[in-house]
């Protein structure tokens, strides 16, 4: 954000309500053209930003671009590839039709109508803002309560001012103090006079992603009352007990986390094991996440400038490293060689996050899961590929355990990625596979989706391949340097012989003393 508004493009906003977005894309492409907000003119002039993905966007892509002639088409022109702009203009169709279908007394009764409407044709995760032009501030999340959205108050001399965000943490640095989710299925109007509506457009059931308490909230944040960092607390101890029944604690020296999001765990866990903690790795805080990146080089090339490994931490030491999540294994398998160069003489890995193994589809940038390292690979041959000396996962149930224990109001979380099991019950090996081929995940995974498309990347059982290649042409090289060293043993040991005092000339040459040594042959 700081490299895009400069205090000089702040001071020329005007006006007493405002949107932004941040969040990279994970439907459609990269391009600028897709940075939100979006914006429809009519009905009323609506500004839209939106958190999540929609899973069936084709469908609603073709209703909008119908005739317009009936009531099962919009006749709307879209712009760009984005779901988000599909969603802004189902929403303004929906506020359209409501004004045409009967009177209304009060524009919040269009608006709660219209959501209404939006969620009974929109399926996957959306948590939603919008800025509606001489009417307020308007917000809303799917029935799935799936990706998170908060409210915030600030009592100020004019009176009362709301915020609404993916995260709380967000709140305290502008005085603001969190009031409460957004439930699945609800929306609430913020008016331009700062009075507040709410409605239960739908019936929901709480199913929010267990995946954004481990890698993508901040551990300052409460999401749906549970949080972050307590939870991630509670990961850590539930691993250590894992690493007690792998039988390895008495082979570990120092415990030390991956920075930033695995420090929770990495806390307890050496708490736990009763080991010393260590920051073992210094993280380059102008370098961005390596995870939401669009490509393999560029990932693994962050990596690298990313983080340090500190000698005086890892020389001639065991090491458990602990990680929130291991996916596609580019950070992790060059960050084991990092701390191996830097003197560590084992590396264990502690991962607080089950073997992903699936597709995201509600809003995290995991399309394809060719490129996931665990992906019909046993935990063996992950920890082979990764080049480590031991692996150790989370399991689901004490994810679950976790979770629930902090929430015993939420009966299903979302584990799509962990399980494959989608809890808006639309997703079909035919989608996933329509997501594979097509876009951000395609690229991703290898498919040519164009004849501009960059090289694919290896697959993680084509990197296991090249493990155990590269490990059998170290294993020859290391039995052929062995055979030489007593070639060349017996060798000497002939030469000496032959130069002995007191030794039989003739039986070191042959009975002929007077000729040249031959040469040994190697």
């Amino acid at each position: 954000v700081k490299d895009v508004f400069q205090k000089k493009d702040m001071e020329r906003l005007t006006g007493s309500t405002g949107i932004g977005h941040v969040r990279y894309p994970t439907a459609g492409s990269s391009s600028a053209q897709e940075a939100q907000p979006f914006f429809v003119n009519s009905p009323l002039g609506i500004y839209l930003i939106h958190n999540g993905n929609l899973t069936n966007t084709d469908e609603l892509r073709a209703k909008i671009g119908g005739s317009g002639l009936d009531d099962t088409s919009y006749a709307r022109h879209l712009r760009t590839e984005s779901d988000s702009e599909v969603l802004l203009n189902i929403f303004a169709d929906e506020v359209y039709k409501c004004t045409t279908r009967k009177k209304y007394e009060d524009i919040s009764e269009v608006l709660f109508d219209a959501a209404a409407e939006v969620m009974k044709c929109c399926r996957g995760s959306y948590s939603v803002i919008c800025i509606i032009d001489q009417v307020g501030l308007f917000a809303f999340r799917d029935p799935h309560g799936i990706r998170p959205l908060v409210m915030g108050k600030r009592t100020s001399v004019s009176g009362n001012d709301w915020c609404f965000a993916s995260e709380d943490c967000a709140f305290g640095p502008i005085g603001f103090q969190r009031i409460d989710d957004v439930a699945p299925g609800q929306a609430v109007l913020i008016t331009e006079k700062g009075t507040t509506h709410s409605r239960q457009c739908v019936p929901g059931e709480l199913n929010p992603c267990i995946f954004e308490y481990i890698y993508l909230a901040r551990p300052d944040s409460i999401l749906n009352n549970i949080s972050v960092y307590d939870m991630q607390l509670s990961l850590g101890r539930k691993l250590a007990q894992r690493i007690k029944s792998e039988g390895i604690v008495d082979q570990i020296d120092l415990v030390v986390p991956v920075p930033d999001g695995s420090r929770p765990a990495a806390i307890e866990i050496a708490s736990e094991l009763g080991k010393p903690y260590r920051e073992g790795l210094v993280k380059n805080r102008y370098v961005g996440r390596t995870f939401i990146m669009p490509n393999q080089r560029l990932r693994e090339l962050s990596v690298k400038r990313k983080l340090n490994a500190m000698r005086s931490v890892f020389e001639g030491k065991s090491i458990l490293l602990v990680d929130d999540s291991i996916v596609r294994g580019t950070t992790m398998t060059q960050i084991v060689k990092m701390v191996k160069a830097a003197g560590a003489t084992k590396v264990f890995l502690a991962s607080a996050a089950p073997p992903v193994k699936y597709p995201n589809v509600y809003g995290v940038d995991m399309p394809s899961k060719k490129e996931f390292i665990a992906n019909n690979l046993t935990e063996a041959e992950v920890c082979e590929v990764l080049g480590a000396d031991g692996l150790i996962y989370q399991t689901l149930d004490d994810l679950l355990e976790a979770g629930k224990h902090m929430n015993p109001t939420i009966e299903t979380f979302d584990t799509s990625c962990f399980t494959g099991n989608y809890v808006t019950g639309d997703i079909d090996q035919d989608y996933l596979d329509a997501l594979e081929g097509a876009g951000r995940g395609a690229k991703r995974a290898g498919i040519k989706v164009s004849s501009s498309s960059s090289s694919s990347s290896p697959s993680p059982a084509e990197l296991l391949k090249s493990s155990q290649a590269k490990k059998s042409s170290q294993d020859a090289a290391a039995e052929e340097k062995a055979a030489s060293a007593a070639v060349k043993l017996k060798s000497h040991s002939t030469l000496s012989s032959e130069a002995a005092p007191g030794a039989d000339p003739g039986a070191a040459n042959g009975g002929e003393a007077s000729k040249k040594k031959k040469p040994i042959k190697k």
